[in-house]
């Protein structure tokens, strides 16, 4: 069984009541870490530290280190531009995480070839040096994006 702590308080009626406290357990803290990651955007180990405190578990800039490098916490820059940490482990993170890759992978590919871009209502016009424009045509069709037919 894991130890918990416990806190007790004595009621109106004069019983003692005990009110359970999540575990403080390196388990307890390590699931505690990865349901931030997973419920809201970290991005410092700063702010996790405030969450975690928030839930009980007051741990060191060196523990939280360790802690994300044990289950496999990346940083990943969102399309945002802020950088946040993201679990790497296959939980529900990672198709975000390369979702993210491929954005900064296309980005990365139509910063070279794209030299203006232009729009109008519904109508959007890409410039593109001599030979390009199909490759960066079939970039953009391959890309999952909504709204756009082709």
């Amino acid at each position: 069984m894991v130890n918990s702590r416990q806190d007790a308080e004595i009621d109106d009626d004069g019983d003692v009541v005990f009110k359970q406290q999540r575990p403080s357990t390196k388990a307890a803290r390590l699931d505690a870490i990865e349901q931030a990651l997973l419920s809201e955007v970290i991005t410092s180990q700063s702010q996790l530290s405030k969450v975690l405190a928030l839930h009980g578990f007051n741990v060191t800039q060196a523990t939280l280190s360790r802690d994300l490098d044990e289950i496999n916490a990346v940083k990943i820059r969102l399309t945002d531009g802020r950088i946040a940490y993201v679990l790497g482990d296959g939980t529900g993170n990672r198709h975000a995480m390369d979702t993210v890759r491929i954005d900064q992978q296309v980005a990365r590919t139509l910063s070279g070839l794209v030299t203006e871009v232009a729009h109008a209502n519904n109508i959007v016009v890409i410039h593109t040096p001599s030979g390009a424009a199909q490759y960066v045509a079939s970039v953009i069709d391959r890309q999952p994006l909504k709204g756009i037919l082709g």
